[in-house]
């Protein structure tokens, strides 16, 4: 073996044959949070099984009356709000300093729910419901519907282009000069760049509406970062059946909510009389992850507590 042979051995340079895929603007700016997070979040993750049977139960009443789009995903993602009522120390962004080993908690004043959304490509995003903290059950349907249809009228690649430059102005307003420089001569220069420099000032890839009907699409604030992240992998496969251990909440966020599938699930119960009896639940997994920062298991207690009470008293969602 010569030594050049001996160097790409010893490097894992790809060989002859292999597939090379480099990473679009959306796996970038994806990766970026994501690198992010986990170097500046000590997670702590807890899995709670919930008996969502009366919810259901509940949900589909109200589903049949209530004259607009309702699915259970929504419900939760309202549930989530709720929950965040009762815990608004979830409900917040931690900016924190290696070096002093200080930091601060941001309590946020309004809700942004950062909802992922998968599109048939296999592509997802995550795109903000803002302010839903005073929105009613048909108001944050009708949200979640509006982002479902409004994603398929925009322009991606335009507006990833966007929020990639925000984000390099700020680290750039932060001082991060040489990261700043090594994003923008990655994205636009070498065998991994994502476009030619040009492109920016042609009209596809300016950020306001290049024909004369009204923009009706996202922005780029649509894909920064909210207040807190729900995900629902349920929703990918309708024979799912794992539970999500940990997701990274999207830095600077302290706390994720993740739903699993519901699964029927029998149990033994005794009847009125003390005879053994076999039914079944409805149980639904989900996955609590948040920030350790920012304190212990009391700051996530009261936003249990408060699903507690939905799932354990479900008709309250008719007045939602």
């Amino acid at each position: 073996m010569s030594f050049k042979e001996y160097i790409k051995n010893a490097s894992l340079a790809p060989e002859e044959g292999d597939i090379i895929e480099y990473m679009t603007i959306r796996d970038r700016l994806t990766s970026n949070v994501l690198v992010n997070s986990q170097r500046e979040i000590p997670g702590t993750a807890c899995s709670y099984e919930a008996d969502v049977t009366a919810l259901y139960d509940e949900f589909l009443k109200l589903r049949e009356k209530c004259g607009y789009r309702l699915t259970f995903n929504t419900l939760m993602i309202k549930i989530l709000v709720e929950g965040l009522k009762s815990a608004p120390r979830l409900n917040a962004h931690f900016e924190y300093d290696h070096k002093s080993t200080s930091g601060r908690l941001i309590i946020k004043k309004h809700i942004d729910v950062a909802i992922a959304v998968c599109l048939d490509s296999g592509e997802t995003f995550q795109i903000k419901a803002k302010h839903l903290e005073e929105k009613n059950l048909e108001q944050t349907a009708f949200d979640v519907e509006e982002i479902k249809r409004k994603l398929l009228n925009t322009n991606l690649k335009r507006v990833m282009f966007k929020v990639g430059g925000q984000r390099m102005l700020g680290l750039a307003s932060k001082g991060q000069i040489g990261s700043t420089f090594a994003q923008f001569r990655s994205a636009y220069f070498g065998k991994a760049k994502i476009a030619k420099f040009s492109k920016l000032f042609r009209k596809k890839y300016r950020t306001t509406s290049t024909s004369d009907k009204p923009y009706d699409g996202l922005h780029a604030d649509d894909f920064t970062e909210g207040t807190v992240c729900y995900t629902n992998w349920g929703t990918l496969y309708d024979k799912l059946d794992v539970n999500i251990t940990y997701i990274p909440p999207l830095y600077p966020q302290v706390f994720l909510f993740a739903t699993g599938r519901i699964k029927d699930t029998e149990y033994v119960y005794k009847d009125d009389k003390g005879n053994l009896q076999l039914g079944t639940k409805k149980m639904l997994p989900l996955t609590l992850v948040f920030d350790h920062k920012i304190g212990g298991a009391n700051d996530i207690m009261p936003f249990i507590k408060k699903l507690d009470e939905i799932f354990g008293n479900p008709k309250e969602i008719h007045n939602w």
